[in-house]
């Protein structure tokens, strides 16, 4: 069963294992992160960390059985209780509810560990799948957007009601 973990240095090379290996599907629902991306990968991953330190950002990573990396899941800016998610999840992981699944889990550290009200997210209108996972997981629409060009639609999740249920908690949480 694949594992929600909260950013560490030592996730670094199978996390760039997981961009690399994922980088055209990505590039497909969003924009692509450029070679730039790739060839400053270290240093970008300390650069994050030392943002998570300042509790601005919250990254986790989703950790295979074998150590592999299936996903991420991100709450930036961070600020007044809020924070906007992102997460990504690998080809060969889709259709199997796990980004449900972990965005679940998210939803729940950043109630309860990380003291956020509500979060926000955004999707283009061509991503059915991450408007399904949006909606399984309590977002609801707030408007439209322009994601680097492409249209998109904004989303909110209330964090301090009875929306956080138990069966949404992370094992162990």
């Amino acid at each position: 069963m694949p594992e929600l973990q909260r950013l560490r240095a030592d996730h670094a090379p199978a996390l760039l294992a997981f961009e690399r290996e994922n980088r055209a599907y990505f590039a497909a629902a969003v924009p692509d992160r450029g070679d730039a991306y790739f060839a400053a990968f270290d240093e970008r991953h300390r650069a994050l960390l030392a943002e998570q330190d300042t509790g601005a950002c919250h990254f986790h990573v989703v950790v295979g059985g074998d150590g592999e990396i299936l996903g991420r899941v991100n709450l930036v800016d961070v600020a007044d209780g809020s924070a906007e998610l992102g997460y990504r999840i690998a080809k060969k992981a889709t259709n199997q509810g796990l980004a449900t699944s972990v965005v679940r889990q998210v939803c729940v550290l950043a109630a309860t560990e990380y003291g956020l009200t509500s979060l926000r997210a955004e999707t283009t209108t061509d991503n059915p799948g991450s408007q399904a996972v949006l909606a399984r997981t309590g977002f609801v629409p707030t408007g439209e957007t322009v994601l680097d060009g492409r249209p998109g639609i904004t989303y909110v999740r209330d964090l301090t009601g009875p929306d956080v249920r138990p069966a949404d908690r992370a094992p162990g949480a």
